[in-house]
Parts: structure tokens; C-alpha cells; sequence
């Protein structure tokens, strides 16, 4: 096979890349390991409904996400945070009316974050995407796959986590300081598993309780309201306070659900679905670097080693290379519109 642009990963930067380029006529082929496009975006599907497993929420101002799905007729709305926020202490006790864990003056997608990538995927050729396609080896002028296929182009663009990135095998090795600045940026959120419990309502809401919690005990740390924009169903969804290594060894199913009875009463101890997708043993999102998180949000910025790599033949472009919303929605699109300014013509 042979394309002008090869585009590496078929997450978010990757498709908002493929996407501009199919855009302004420019030819291109995208590969993605997974079965599925999406990166760490990824749904619980039900009743027609997108509940996140990945990032949720946008801010307003962030003009690039707004720009894209104001063109693919997604609404945005607002976080569901009205009513009182919960706090459990260690022993177990609640406190109504206490918390700090509220995401008021976020937004949402309508259809969750899985619609935007549906959306994109929908508007772009199907000829020129390729699934279930895993990297084996790059150079500046393709690539070759493990299914023994191979792809030539005249540039590629690597647009999946830095640390995944260094573990590829490049053919020549890629400079030192390329390859250490690579694998110094810590995927975002890789360390974290997130759970969605879907409900036929969102019965917390007759008790005025936001469905916002903070939580000492676990194993969720932090609950927000899941629910969609319209509809009947309710969902509330929480990140996992147990580190990596431990949950691997247990099954958190039980727990969170005793968890969320305690906080919200016995109508949570029967969820329509719940699903626990941890992200930190997903091997096409993190790497065992990315099992600790960071202390904070990162100060994400592109390394003066990666700005230009092989004459801008190679191009990594991702949401945790950019000082612009670095590692969040916004940033995987300011991301593409980099890797864009250097393809398209002026």
C-alpha cells in the first residue's frame, strides 16, 4: 500500500487529522491497533444511549471542540451538579451537604464522547481506514504492520501516547533525545480505571443530591451524575481510588456497588449495567511507566526534540504534546491542527 500521509493511531488527534486532510483533498490512510477507533474514548452503549468509560466533559471556551461539534450537530449541555454533594468518611459515614468534588460549569456531549468519535469516523472514507492493524516497525517513509503488510508514504504521522510512541521499533533508531523525550511524558489518565452504573432514572435527584461525592473510603474517590441530556435513564460514574496494582487482584464489581448504596440508598444496588474500564491495562493506551499517575495535570508542552523530526517526515501529535489543553479533548484537536499547518499547503 502507498499513501501520501500515514496517520498512526485512530484516537481522537488521529481522526480530527485524517479528517482535515480528507477536507482539503489530501490523500491519506490511517491505521489503529484496536477493533475500534476512539483511543480513550470509548461508551457503555445502552437503550440508545453513550455513557463515557473515557473523558467526559469540555469547558467552555475550548473553541475547537465547540467549532466541531457545532459542524457534526452534537449539542453540548450543561453537567448535571444541582442538589447537594456527598462526602464518606473512612468509617463509612455520610455527610450530606459537604464536598468539593462538583464539575458545575462543565459540559457534556450530547451522546457521550463515543458520538463525536462515531460522527468523524462516519465523514471519513472508509477505504482509507484500516482496523485491528498494530505497528511493528516505522521509518520516515512508512510502516510495516504485523500482519506483514506494509505501508509506504512520504510522511508518518504518530499520533498515539509519547510512551507507546518510544516503544515503537524505528528503523533508522530514533535519535536519543528524541527517544528519552518521548518517553518522559506520562499518559493522561493512564493510571486510572473509571466505573458507569446505569440506572433505569436518576433517582438521586428526588432526594436533591447532585450525584456529586467525595469519598475517603472507596473504592470510588470521586462520583459525578453520568446521566444523558434527555431520556429517562440516570447514570452516575466514578474514578477508582485503588491503585493499579491492587485492582488488578480484585474484583471491584461488589464493592462499588455497596459503595454507591451507602451513598445514594437501595436504589442503587441494582444498576441496569456497570462496567469498570481500566485504563491502566489497556496496552494500546498506557505502558507499566504510566501505573503510578502524576501528582497533578502535567504541564504538557511539545519537547524542543520533537518539533522537528526527520525533516517533519515523522510527526508525533497528541493530546499530551501540546501546552494548549494539554492531554484533555481540546488538546488532541490542537494537536491535528498542528500536525495540519505542517501537511497542507499555505
Amino acid at each position: 500500500m502507498k499513501t501520501t500521509t500515514l496517520i498512526i493511531g485512530g484516537g481522537l488527534t488521529g481522526l480530527s487529522l485524517a479528517h482535515r486532510l480528507q477536507m482539503a483533498g489530501q490523500d491519506f490512510l490511517l491505521v489503529e491497533a484496536r477493533n475500534r477507533f476512539g483511543g480513550r474514548i470509548a461508551s457503555l452503549h445502552l437503550d440508545g444511549e453513550g455513557f463515557d468509560l473515557g473523558p467526559s466533559w469540555v469547558w467552555p471556551g475550548q473553541a475547537r471542540i465547540a467549532a466541531l461539534c457545532d459542524l457534526l450537530d452534537l449539542p453540548l449541555f450543561a453537567q448535571h451538579a444541582q442538589g447537594a454533594q456527598l462526602y464518606e468518611q473512612p468509617d463509612g459515614r455520610v455527610i450530606r451537604d459537604q464536598g468539593f468534588m462538583s464539575m458545575a460549569g462543565s459540559l457534556r456531549i450530547s451522546g457521550g464522547t463515543g458520538a463525536l468519535v462515531a460522527a468523524l469516523v462516519a465523514r471519513l472514507d472508509p477505504a482509507r481506514l484500516i482496523t485491528g492493524a498494530a505497528v511493528q516497525q516505522v521509518s520516515d517513509s512508512g510502516a510495516s504492520l504485523q500482519d506483514g503488510r506494509t505501508i509506504t508514504a512520504d510522511r508518518v504521522v504518530i499520533a498515539i501516547p509519547p510512551r507507546l510512541a518510544a516503544g515503537l521499533a524505528f528503523t533508522p533508531a530514533l535519535p536519543v533525545d528524541v527517544q528519552q523525550a518521548l518517553a518522559a511524558v506520562p499518559v493522561w489518565m493512564g493510571a486510572h480505571a473509571k466505573c458507569v452504573a446505569v440506572y433505569d432514572t436518576p433517582f438521586w435527584r428526588d432526594d436533591a443530591l447532585s450525584g456529586d461525592a467525595a469519598s475517603r473510603r472507596g473504592p470510588l474517590a470521586e462520583i459525578h451524575d453520568a446521566s444523558p441530556a434527555q431520556g429517562p435513564l440516570g447514570a452516575l460514574f466514578g474514578f477508582v481510588g485503588v491503585p493499579a496494582d491492587q485492582r488488578a487482584q480484585v474484583d471491584l464489581r461488589a464493592p462499588v456497588i455497596a459503595q454507591l448504596v451507602n451513598l445514594f440508598g437501595p436504589q442503587a444496588a441494582s444498576p441496569r449495567r456497570l462496567q469498570i474500564m481500566d485504563w491502566s491495562r489497556e496496552t494500546f493506551t498506557a505502558t507499566p511507566a504510566d501505573t503510578t499517575p502524576p501528582a497533578g495535570h502535567p504541564a504538557y508542552l511539545l519537547p524542543a526534540a520533537l518539533r522537528q523530526v526527520a525533516d517533519d517526515r515523522i510527526i508525533f501529535a497528541c493530546a499530551e504534546l501540546t501546552t494548549d489543553n494539554g492531554g484533555l479533548i481540546e488538546g488532541a484537536l490542537a494537536a491535528a491542527e498542528r500536525a495540519a499547518r505542517i501537511i497542507l499547503p499555505a
